[in-house]
């Protein structure tokens, strides 16, 4: 009942997106024109708390501009990469291809330790709450801490996270319908043990008796959210130490336990890691663009006409407003 809630919930804001990015809007256009080379080290972000104003505050209209631009942006992104990308992307294939390997072993070792130790079991049943109805409840609260004290910049942050966590989370839905990754959790009677095999879209595993998806395994939903919520707080605070220190503690926290609940295999949380750093990484990115396009257009002077009646004449002139 719970997943179907957050799916409807998902959907709706999804198409409330695609009718927001559908107008003819100038700050749309501006953002496209601006993700010739979107998410990478070379863009710098302003994140001095007095960048944050009324001008560039998320209003509801623009936050619904900015998640439809992100989930565009991110879904596009494939089609959008250099060579020197691709050659990048697939060397880190390779290496987690290499590293599959390693899926049972880990599982057997994680499930051993679970079962055999109470601090373990009880420590992992809590910190994996937090990659998901935990974690909306962070939000709001950090959230609400922001509004109450007018920390605008903890405002926006809070924000932009649930736009990471929303479009991250639909990155993964696509995800774990295109693999169709079976569980380690998943029992098979003419199995010894569970199998970590893709059996790709269109999958009829069914359910477990918990009525979670058998064949859902690839990726993480939440260690890919976790991440994705963790990368923004981490790159808005990237100048308080503590903070990114913090946040990507506490989502490999969330992944670990993953692991050691029997939900995924460790690639999966390997994958969901990097998938949610990019988004994250992407919706901040796309906030200081368009605060960058907020900026520049309000720095311009403004330049009107008027008509002066001056001994008997009419003397048209321009006036430039400085702002």
């Amino acid at each position: 009942m719970k997943k179907r809630i957050s799916a409807v919930l998902f959907l709706n804001l999804f198409f409330l997106s695609i009718v927001f990015c559908q107008q003819k809007d100038t700050l749309i256009k501006k953002l496209d024109s601006l993700n010739k080379k979107t998410d990478t080290t070379g863009q710098t972000n302003i994140i001095n708390p007095r960048a944050y104003t009324e001008n560039t505050k998320i209003t509801f209209p623009v936050y619904f501009i900015l998640l439809g631009t992100d989930l565009k942006q991110q879904i596009t992104a494939p089609f959008h990469q250099t060579g020197k990308e691709w050659l990048h992307i697939g060397e880190y294939t390779v290496a987690t291809a290499a590293l599959s390997f390693a899926d049972e072993p880990v599982q057997r070792y994680a499930v051993k330790l679970h079962n055999n130790s109470e601090t373990v079991s009880s420590v992992s049943s809590y910190i994996t709450r937090f990659g998901g109805t935990y974690e909306v409840y962070t939000l709001a609260a950090m959230g609400a801490y922001g509004f109450v004290f007018n920390n605008k910049k903890m405002q926006t942050t809070t924000l932009l996270a649930t736009q990471a966590y929303l479009t991250a989370g639909a990155m993964e839905i696509i995800t774990k319908f295109i693999a169709g990754r079976q569980r380690p959790s998943y029992y098979n009677p003419n199995a010894v043990e569970a199998e970590p095999t893709f059996h790709g879209p269109f999958s009829k595993g069914g359910t477990d008796i918990n009525g979670n998806k058998i064949n859902s395994s690839f990726l993480s939903g939440h260690t890919t959210v976790a991440f994705a919520a963790a990368t923004v707080f981490a790159m808005e605070y990237k100048n308080t130490p503590w903070v990114p220190v913090v946040s990507y503690s506490a989502a490999s926290l969330i992944g670990l336990s993953r692991i050691t609940e029997n939900k995924h295999w460790a690639t999966d949380v390997l994958v969901g890691a990097t998938l949610g750093y990019l988004c994250g990484r992407q919706v901040a990115n796309n906030y200081h663009r368009y605060a960058k396009v907020k900026s520049q257009s309000r720095n311009k002077g403004a330049v009107s006409f008027n008509m002066q009646y001056i001994k008997g004449q009419l003397i048209p002139g321009l006036v430039y407003t400085f702002r």
